[in-house]
């Protein structure tokens, strides 16, 4: 992890669909303070104060030297996307659910957003896939988790041919394949039978989804691999999918390169080791085959009580900036 200077100005990077006008307002009235000026996209206009400046996506991603994504893993992502070509530090603050890349919960938003503004922070490196296809204009072709060709349809499965450094390697035949970054090794990977990949490691990894025949286990590669996947003669209509968006259909004899792109993008931390720990808790909990209110209903409910409690005098004395980790 490096340290990065002071960031002054500030992107705003928003969830389509979630409530997060609280978050906006008090980075508002935090920036305010702070003389630090903050912009978003034509896209959101309708949803910041006037105290936001609102600019062209060039000038956004021309001018903004650090972003705070307020949203889940997927807006995260989706800033980094965005700043491909730019790396800056990006700030996730986690309206979602089980998220791995958010930093910050709402409540601890006016202490993260002074230390951001003032340089008080390392940033995480994180590689991202380059996606290229033969003929498709592919909608996305970078990501930072995985890129899944999957069935267009229903019916059938997809044949893909595997090359690796131009060596043919085999054939997979399945319901889909997954090609992944240690990042997303926690994702549909993960949930594949893939393995998780150190955050820290130079690798990628593809996995079948429910293989039929061909290979049948992940493969992990170096950093340095080139990977081709070829649509096979006798598959089923085959779609790209990056990073859980749509990017493009694929015919018949038409393959996508993958190569992996060394600190494609810069994730805020303010203490790494609590975001290990979060962490690992958080990836305890995806082997759980239980829902969160359902393994509540195993904690008895005298400790339930307590910890209610506690919890609620936290938030009666605690200052807005709270540093108590989210679940």
């Amino acid at each position: 992890m490096d340290p990065k200077p002071q960031v002054s100005t500030v992107g705003l990077v928003l969830h389509p669909t979630k409530q997060v006008d609280r978050s906006i307002n008090t980075i508002v009235e935090t920036s305010r303070r702070r003389a630090s000026r903050l912009l978003a996209r034509e896209i959101d206009r309708d949803r910041v104060p006037a105290e936001v400046e609102v600019v062209p996506e060039a000038r956004f991603v021309a001018e903004a030297d650090g972003l705070i994504a307020l949203g889940g893993d997927g807006t995260i992502l989706g800033a980094m996307r965005l700043m491909i070509g730019r790396p800056v530090p990006v700030l996730g603050v986690n309206h979602g659910n089980l998220g791995f890349l958010a930093e910050v919960h709402p409540t601890q938003l006016p202490s993260a957003l002074a230390r951001l503004t003032a340089g008080d922070f390392t940033i995480e490196q994180y590689a991202a896939l380059r996606v290229d296809a033969d003929k498709t204009r592919l909608a996305t072709r970078s990501g930072f988790n995985d890129l899944v060709l999957g069935r267009s349809s229903r019916a059938g499965a997809v044949s893909l041919d595997l090359a690796v450094n131009g060596l043919q390697y085999g054939y997979y035949r399945a319901d889909a394949v997954v090609v992944s970054t240690p990042t997303g090794s926690t994702a549909y990977n993960y949930a594949a039978g893939g393995p998780i990949l150190s955050p820290s490691s130079s690798a990628l990894v593809i996995t079948p989804v429910a293989p039929m025949s061909g290979i049948s286990r992940p493969v992990v590669l170096g950093a340095a691999d080139h990977v081709r996947l070829t649509v096979a003669a006798d598959s089923a209509p085959v779609t790209a999918d990056i990073d859980g968006t749509p990017a493009g259909e694929l015919g018949h004899g038409e393959g996508v390169s993958v190569t992996l792109r060394a600190e494609a993008g810069q994730v805020v931390r303010l203490s790494a080791g609590e975001h290990t720990n979060r962490s690992r808790v958080k990836l305890s909990l995806l082997d759980l085959p239980l829902r969160p209110d359902q393994l509540l209903e195993l904690i008895p409910p005298e400790l339930r009580r307590r910890a209610e409690v506690a919890t609620d005098g936290r938030q009666a004395t605690a200052p807005p900036d709270d540093p108590t980790p989210s679940a």
